[in-house]
């Protein structure tokens, strides 16, 4: 497996000077729970990223806190589109240019609207995927959206 500490990713945020600090974990996690605490932090910092399709085939990023649900009916309001559902797990890394489990609102692949809840500017610092699964990046929300330059919208699941 590759190096976490050094991905496309990492390498982009050093090019671009961007203050962040990789979080390492020690084990494989399945869930954002286990995730969060692996990585010393708490669900609602870590960036969630869902891929969505609509039924003309555009693609857009959803990105919300990770212990919050996507409700793709706002995010389809949001970018005024007819439907919007997640898109297969397996056509995530041909789209995204990530492997299920480490999308990341930066470097994607395809280009498509990323849509942000701004619930997530309410942290000091949120995380994303560093593009491999052992390892997240924590970063401030205002280089977050300088660098993927996303609409911000409600767009959380009521609960």
């Amino acid at each position: 497996m590759s190096n976490p500490s050094s991905t496309e990713l990492t390498r982009y945020l050093e090019q671009q000077q961007v203050p962040f600090t990789l979080l390492l974990q020690e084990k494989p996690t399945l869930t954002i729970e286990e995730t969060a605490n692996a990585r010393g932090i708490k669900a609602k910092q870590m960036v969630k990223s869902i891929l969505l399709r609509d039924m003309g085939g555009q693609y857009a990023l959803a990105c919300v806190p990770g212990d919050q649900a996507v409700d793709p009916k706002k995010v389809r309001s949001v970018l005024t589109s007819r439907r919007m559902t997640c898109v297969s797990l397996e056509d995530v890394p041909q789209i995204t240019g990530y492997q299920v489990g480490t999308v990341a609102p930066l470097l994607l692949a395809t280009e498509m609207p990323i849509v942000l809840d701004p619930q997530l500017l309410d942290n000091n610092l949120v995380t994303i995927s560093s593009g491999h699964p052992m390892a997240g990046i924590a970063l401030t929300p205002d280089s977050l959206l300088r660098l993927c330059q996303p609409t911000l919208a409600s767009i959380c699941r009521d609960e």
